[in-house]
């Protein structure tokens, strides 16, 4: 981990930090997180680190380990299903509002973001690809003139985050999914709100049979 400086948001950062390690197998299910180990890894107090843990724990990263302290959670695959269950929805409002308030500005800046989600892939680095995919979708969750939906999402991509870390870690090809995200893209920048919203939904869900069937596969130590 690198050292982190104070800044107003040292507690997200903290939190992010961890989470990315998590995503990224450095931190495996069942691991026990050391408070004061992780606040001299990265140069701070141990004060934002014991909130970033609380966090982490309120949202179903952590769970309480054997004696005391706490340990990387599990993911549970019923848990992922439902999770992007409430996904779909929540991302076709978004979509949806997006089209019907914002297409100039979908236009005007969504292309820069669709190459850069490219790059991510060719680069095959895991933090570039989770990093320029959530990017893409908080601005669209910004077009929707909606301000309850990027906090409603925050907790759904804190667990996005380590599904999609689990499944880039064993795949050897990644999948691309910047094509849908361009298809998207044109339908907020024509104003169709419906089709916007229609191709969401079925984003998510096609999202979340890929990753279920590859971390079952994985798990029965088996290659597709």
């Amino acid at each position: 981990m690198k050292t982190l400086h104070a800044a107003p948001s040292l507690v997200e950062q903290v939190h992010q930090s961890i989470l990315a390690d998590i995503a990224a197998g450095h931190l495996r299910p069942g691991v026990r997180i050391i408070q004061e180990q992780l606040a001299q890894q990265l140069g701070i107090s141990r004060q934002p680190v014991q909130h970033a843990l609380t966090l982490l724990r309120k949202e179903g990263v952590l769970i309480d380990a054997p004696g005391r302290g706490l340990q990387v959670a599990p993911l549970d695959l019923d848990h992922v299903r439902q999770m992007y269950d409430v996904r779909a929805v929540i991302e076709g409002l978004a979509f949806r509002k997006a089209a019907e308030n914002n297409t100039a500005q979908a236009a005007a800046k969504g292309s820069a973001l669709i190459r850069a989600g490219r790059k991510a892939v060719a680069s095959r680095s895991f933090h570039q690809m989770i990093s320029a995919d959530m990017a893409f979708h908080d601005f669209i969750y910004a077009l929707s003139k909606n301000p309850l939906v990027a906090p409603a999402m925050q907790t759904h991509w804190t667990q996005t985050q380590r599904v999609m870390g689990e499944v880039l870690m064993h795949d050897d090809k990644p999948r691309d999914i910047w094509d849908q995200h361009e298809a998207l893209l044109a339908a907020v920048a024509s104003g169709d709100g419906e089709v916007a919203e229609r191709l969401a939904r079925q984003h998510i869900l096609d999202a979340a049979d890929f990753m279920i069937e590859r971390m079952r596969v994985e798990r029965a130590g088996r290659r597709p």
